[in-house]
């Protein structure tokens, strides 16, 4: 792996070029796992305002955020302090950065939630002007968004363009906010260290500034390009795993960035009772089928470390 492929979205709504595109697609997941997708309809201006308001929430004081703590609540939601997260099992040092995290938003009479369907909770909210709305509007773009690349990701296996509708409809989607602080010399450990993301898809927008590699199989870690307006999209274990290993879920890291680093990623993971079991036309099962939300909390539960004081 040398290159990381460039996809045009708007070829995929051309009718005339939408084969090719799914051909394109359907190499690059099964052999680098990511691409970078140009040509998009989550707008510009709503990334910059989605960028603006996350750095806005970074630079409260700890104080302030502490009540938003991913580790008082159960949902997936809110903020993890800089230390609470390892993604690399195999390390010694925690991760160099803090996030926040927004699902699905439901009212807190919503049936799913009052029956305590898995990984369903209201969202925690900073008090901040327009940051509720902004990003809101930025997980409904991005979800629409990821549901119409699972419509190309099941053209490409041979199944109905709608096969995975039903299975995205009220994901356990995460709309995650990333703030890496710069690093200051050469021992400053590691932004988020090597691992694989969980879900199906992960739509991710950064700000250009370096950091970001991905492990070919050769073992070589290579340099991911920034393209201007462009996402960077990578298959998840879920997705590898309903696969039946076809599609390739490959280990990324990020380095401590020479100045400070934001990024926004969107997690695209099924609905909580979706079924992850080997699709048809992909060969004999090399898993037992489990439940989404069993699968999510599997990984969610080896990732977060013991709360430290902030």
């Amino acid at each position: 792996m040398s290159t990381i492929p460039i996809l045009d979205w708007r070829r995929f709504l051309d009718p005339a070029a939408r084969h090719g595109f799914v051909a394109d697609l359907g190499k690059s997941c099964r052999n680098t796992g990511f691409f970078l997708l140009t040509g998009h309809d989550i707008p510009q201006n709503l990334c910059d305002e989605a960028f603006a308001a996350a750095a806005v929430f970074f630079a409260l004081p700890a104080t302030a955020k502490k009540p938003l703590s991913i580790l008082t609540n159960p949902h997936n939601r809110g903020w993890a302090m800089q230390g609470s997260e390892q993604l690399d099992e195999t390390s010694l040092l925690p991760d160099r950065k803090e996030a926040f995290n927004i699902g699905l938003e439901m009212n807190g009479d919503d049936p799913r939630l009052l029956r305590g369907e898995a990984f369903r909770g209201l969202n925690l909210w900073p008090d901040l002007q327009g940051f509720r709305e902004t990003m809101l509007a930025y997980f409904d773009a991005a979800h629409r968004l990821g549901i119409a690349l699972m419509g190309a990701v099941a053209r490409d296996l041979g199944l109905h363009p709608q096969y995975f509708d039903l299975d995205f409809d009220a994901p356990m989607a995460t709309l995650r906010l990333l703030h890496y602080p710069a690093a200051q010399d050469a021992g400053d450990g590691i932004g988020a260290g090597a691992h694989t993301d969980y879900g199906a898809l992960t739509l991710l927008a950064t700000d250009g500034t370096a950091g970001l590699q991905v492990r070919g199989k050769d073992g070589l870690w290579l340099d991911l390009p920034h393209v201007q307006g462009a996402l960077v999209v990578n298959i998840g274990d879920c997705l590898m795993r309903w696969t039946n290993d076809l599609y390739a879920s490959t280990p990324h890291r990020v380095l401590p960035p020479p100045r400070a680093r934001q990024s926004i990623a969107f997690f695209l993971d099924p609905n909580p009772d979706s079924m992850i079991a080997a699709l048809p036309g992909t060969g004999a099962p090399r898993y037992a089928p489990i439940l989404a939300a069993d699968y999510l909390r599997s990984r969610l539960d080896a990732t977060y470390r013991p709360e430290k004081t902030a």
